[in-house]
């Protein structure tokens, strides 16, 4: 019997496990980490015979025949060079789902932002047009949960095949991923970011291309200045999206996506009216643009496209709208994990903004964001590890109205107070940080927001 070492025991680490041993592997989980919910999931994986060792690290002395790595383990970890040295296969969760699921087309969708609202566009509009097509990666479920079910449906005859799997796929993903190989691939934006994993910005730009490299069809988000920059020349026949109209287009014109006189047109062809997608802001249109251009890449007639985008609620936790008390709007933006996503969900709202930022600080360049703090916000209450340097960068760029608050449960009165006392029209939670400081992810943390906010509201 194969035997396989699953590293990391998240939402991809249990289901890469129990599609192995759905398979007839002899499967071990390991996780340097304990709490009661890992615990909880460690007696329920003990259940199906699947091996469960907490507080523990991957031991290369083992040799099993397979590693599985989770998104969040490092891809260069001592215990992971160790056994490539021995000739162990190291592959992630991702590509373990890729080599299941590669009888069906894939749409690949990276970028250091938009990735989510874009893979829930596109999932929407393949439904609409009657396709099964179900999100998975970093959005819905993990890609193994999806090949695990249908191996199931296979099996049983029960159920409806994919026709089409739309996976969100991050960095980490990408790099740990050997042959994943969409039909179409869609880049939607590049900045700095996970350098403190990558180190450098060209290799986390040449990890992000790699996905680009390996699909059939390329969409990019011509509007992004890096990727306008440095991409052009390597996907010159790509699909091209731009805003900004069809003389701004970059690759094939044929197959570029453009916005004309409030519509959006492909080779002169109108697809829906602009007035369709109901999300605030600029970087909305953008990614509406990438969904449209993959939709018709994937031969989706507009009528299908006009239905989803109609009927498109949005994304949790990106630009969410919370709910409104005293002509305040609350609205929850915790998926700005860094200080470009911060800026564009601050530049999509209605100004004066009262701002709730901070958490577990990345490395990035805070410019723009400060300047459209000076802009919009105004005031801003900081949480989390980054409180006290955010906080001084404030007060560098002459920005006086900001107050450490240490945490969400301070920070939702002390934001009604200061509403009230700016006439602002929102507040606004987007961290411009991690949230591993005070909460177990971004989706954690917004939850956490989103439930005072209602606690206040009602």
């Amino acid at each position: 019997m194969p035997n396989a070492h699953i590293i990391g025991l998240g939402k991809s680490g249990n289901a890469a496990a129990r599609l192995l041993k759905s398979q007839g592997w002899q499967v071990t989980v390991t996780d340097g980490n304990t709490s009661p919910k890992l615990h909880q999931q460690q007696e329920e994986l003990i259940k199906e015979g699947i091996n469960v060792n907490l507080g523990e690290n991957f031991d290369p002395e083992t040799s099993p025949n397979l590693v599985v790595v989770s998104p969040g383990v490092p891809w260069d970890i001592p215990p992971l060079e160790i056994a490539r040295d021995r000739g162990i296969e190291i592959v992630g969760e991702m590509e373990l789902a890729w080599r299941n699921l590669n009888a069906v087309p894939w749409v690949g969708i990276t970028g250091t932002n938009g990735k989510t609202t874009t893979t829930a566009l596109i999932a929407a509009i393949f439904k609409a047009a009657g396709l099964n097509a179900p999100a998975c990666g970093n959005i819905g479920n993990a890609a193994c949960e999806l090949a695990l079910e249908q191996q199931e449906i296979r099996a049983l005859k029960i159920g409806k095949s994919v026709d089409w799997v739309i996976a969100e796929v991050s960095s980490y993903q990408i790099e740990s991923s050997s042959t994943l190989a969409p039909k179409i691939g869609v880049w939607t934006t590049f900045t700095p970011d996970h350098l403190n994993r990558h180190y450098t910005l060209e290799n986390y730009y040449n990890i992000k291309a790699k996905l680009l490299n390996n699909s059939e069809i390329q969409v990019i988000n011509g509007d992004d200045p890096f990727l306008r920059k440095n991409a052009a020349q390597q996907w010159n026949n790509a699909c091209w999206t731009s805003v900004q109209g069809k003389a701004e287009l970059m690759g094939n014109p044929d197959l570029g996506v453009y916005i004309e006189n409030d519509y959006i047109v492909q080779n002169q062809q109108k697809i829906i009216p602009l007035k369709t997608l109901k999300m605030v802001g600029k970087h909305n249109l953008q990614n509406l643009l990438m969904a449209v251009a993959t939709a018709r890449l994937a031969g989706i007639e507009p009528p299908a496209i006009e239905q989803a985008i109609s009927n498109f609620p949005g994304v949790p936790h990106r630009l969410e709208a919370v709910g409104s008390w005293q002509d305040i709007n609350w609205i929850n933006d915790s998926k700005a994990t860094n200080y470009d996503a911060a800026q564009v969900g601050l530049a999509a709202v209605e100004a004066p903004v009262i701002l709730i930022a901070g958490g577990e600080a990345k490395a990035g360049d805070d410019t723009q964001w400060l300047q459209t703090i000076q802009e919009k916000a105004a005031a801003v209450l900081l949480i989390g590890d980054a409180a006290e340097h955010f906080f001084q960068r404030l007060k560098q760029v002459n920005y006086q109205t900001v107050e450490i608050v240490e945490t969400m449960e301070k920070a939702i009165p002390k934001a009604a107070e200061l509403a009230r006392h700016f006439s602002a029209k929102v507040v606004l939670l987007s961290p411009a940080c991690a949230s591993f400081d005070q909460y177990e992810s971004f989706e954690h943390r917004g939850d956490h927001f989103r439930q005072l906010c209602l606690e206040l509201i009602r």
